[in-house]
């Protein structure tokens, strides 16, 4: 499967879990993945365990990705993410709705400059909607998507799965969608805006 997805481009604005592991399975699948990160790296870089002073939770769900330090605050440096987003297949995100819209990183400053980009969005409770403002880890969604609920012994109280499935399957649907949207352009010569949300995605399954 390594070869699937060669010549693919994969803009990567993500970080912790849930997007690297979607970006990290199109790398798996041969696409070329650039991760943008800050100057003080993704926040995974400090989550263990170590080897060598290095990450090894950071080094598995990042692998076969180039990586650049960017602070996105900075206008020259988001010029050139804008540049780099220009020429790619596939943008993925995953911060807080309207961050990298404000960064002037969002799908339609990018879809200006490369109308077939497909350009997902991965967050915790999806673009619209009340909680679309909120952030979410793991076991927040394992608990409100009622998961920790029907986990654990009989009789004893909610429990948390051991793997983070709240990250996991949203990344999941995140690369299936990314798949379905590649396939439609190649008929359409369409790009797509991708909205997935880690809540939905585990209420699903």
């Amino acid at each position: 499967m390594s070869g699937f997805l060669d010549g693919t481009l994969v803009l990567d604005f993500t970080r912790v879990l849930a997007g690297p592991f979607c970006t990290m399975t199109m790398a798996d699948l041969g696409a070329r993945v650039i991760k943008i990160e800050s100057p003080d790296g993704d926040e995974a870089r400090s989550m263990g365990p170590f080897a060598n002073g290095h990450s090894l939770y950071f080094a598995s769900i990042n692998r076969g990705k180039e990586s650049v330090a960017l602070n996105l605050k900075h206008p020259e440096a988001a010029e050139l993410a804008l540049k780099l987003a220009a020429r790619a297949d596939v943008v993925i995100e995953n911060y807080r709705p309207g961050v990298l819209e404000r960064l002037g990183l969002g799908y339609e400053a990018v879809r200006t400059l490369n109308e077939t980009v497909i350009y997902l969005s991965l967050s915790g409770f999806g673009q619209v909607g009340p909680y679309r403002d909120r952030g979410a880890y793991d076991v927040i969604i394992q608990a409100m998507s009622g998961l920790m609920g029907i986990t654990g012994p009989l009789g004893g109280g909610p429990t948390r799965v051991g793997a983070s499935l709240g990250d996991i399957v949203p990344a999941l649907y995140a690369t299936v969608s990314v798949l379905a949207a590649l396939q439609r352009r190649e008929r359409t010569g369409q790009g797509s805006y991708l909205d997935i949300a880690m809540m939905d995605s585990v209420v699903a399954v």
